[in-house]
């Protein structure tokens, strides 16, 4: 059995790591570089960079502010936000990703899916997968959760797991940033629906939430980003709660 990870979220704009509610009401959250180094030293198991306006804005990510946190970091480091050809996702790993984030180009190209996973190997290629409950169905959001589209987010898993993806980063748009609690539904189903890991993210906002998404749903990893920000979560705390629930942790 995969041992679960704890994984922080850095959401950049403009060089400052900023989180919102719900993908709105943006609001400043730290310089990239302090918090990466802190989530290191707290024994995080992976670090997550995305550059949520790249795509809207029609630009590549900013690399040097991955090569600046990958200098600080010594472990996993997956990076995200306007990389759309093999060209923009060497650029990023030539920075110091270890793993690409793909979600509005994915949606654009699936087959972009497929070049990634054959040129750096499907252990390199993330797909994340935005998502929110609109009438009845879990619709997929493209462009920073911007724009709907057709696919339901358990269509979309499985493509995307066909395709080549070596893991899916599965957000829930309607718990983002609240601290209700991840979409265990959601995540159970999915989960459950295809063969590689599974990243929770979404309504993170206590250690219990955490210990639900592990034991009631299949996902090795569990996103967040405000309260481990703000101080609401500490890392060593939240995973010496998990280890006294027998959860294997990292």
């Amino acid at each position: 059995m995969l041992k679960k990870r704890i994984i922080p979220c850095l959401d950049i704009n403009n060089g400052r790591t900023v989180k919102g509610v719900n993908f709105e009401n943006i609001k400043d959250a730290g310089d990239p570089v302090a918090l990466a180094k802190r989530y290191t030293e707290e024994g995080a198991d992976e670090l997550v960079f995305l550059d949520i306006t790249a795509t809207n804005e029609r630009r590549k990510t900013l690399t040097e502010w991955v090569s600046l946190v990958a200098a600080r970091i010594n472990i996993p480091f997956t990076v995200g936000g306007g990389i759309d050809s093999l060209l923009t996702a060497q650029e990023v790993i030539d920075a110091g990703a270890d793993k690409l984030s793909i979600n509005t180009s994915a949606l654009a190209r699936p087959a972009l899916v497929q070049e990634l996973a054959g040129h750096f190997g499907t252990q390199c290629v993330t797909v994340a997968i935005d998502t929110n409950y609109v009438d009845g169905k879990w619709k997929v959001f493209s462009h920073g959760g911007k724009k709907a589209t057709n696919l339901e987010a358990l269509e979309w898993a499985k493509i995307a797991a066909d395709l080549g993806a070596g893991e899916l980063l599965l957000t829930s748009m309607q718990g983002d940033g609240t601290r209700s609690g991840f979409s265990l539904d959601l995540t159970a189903r999915i989960a459950a629906a295809v063969n590689i890991p599974v990243i929770a993210s979404g309504g993170a906002g206590c250690p219990a939430d955490f210990e639900q998404v592990f034991t009631q749903t299949a996902a090795t990893g569990a996103l967040a980003a405000s309260v481990f920000h703000f101080g609401a979560i500490a890392i060593p705390e939240l995973k010496q709660y998990l280890k006294s629930k027998n959860i294997a942790i990292r």
